[in-house]
């Protein structure tokens, strides 16, 4: 008998964040997410961030703050890589939002096609894809 292996859906981070409203609404009015869960829904201290098959979980918690990757070592770019089938075109709507790209659209050495963009608090998001 032959057992097939579970499929994996995809992968979550989780950012602890210094302002959960803050931080709700540049993932909203900037990247195009929706808060599909916030507790409690006024001051809220913790989020499930989406757009489409992406999800973001963000939590506040007194007396600690956010570690991005690239606070704690420099060759540590991102604190999370989204797939993107078309960066070229997401680059495009980010643009038109007004949104500051921590670097651009670009071919880059490691065989990628994408764009960097931090958030509030740091953490870094690369969106893009495999050249092919």
């Amino acid at each position: 008998m032959t057992m097939t292996q579970p499929t994996l859906q995809g992968i979550s981070p989780f950012f602890i964040v210094s302002n959960v409203v803050r931080t709700i609404g540049f993932y909203r009015d900037a990247l195009g997410f929706e808060a599909r869960y916030r507790a409690p829904e006024r001051d809220s201290f913790f989020a499930i961030l989406a757009r489409d098959a992406v999800r973001i979980f963000v939590k506040a918690e007194a007396g600690i703050l956010p570690a991005p990757n690239s606070t704690r070592h420099p060759h540590m770019r991102w604190d999370a890589y989204v797939y993107v089938p078309e960066p070229d075109a997401l680059a495009a709507e980010f643009a038109a939002n007004g949104v500051a790209f921590r670097s651009p659209l670009q071919d880059t050495h490691d065989g990628l096609r994408g764009f960097e963009i931090a958030d509030p608090d740091g953490y870094v998001l690369f969106f893009g894809r495999t050249r092919e």
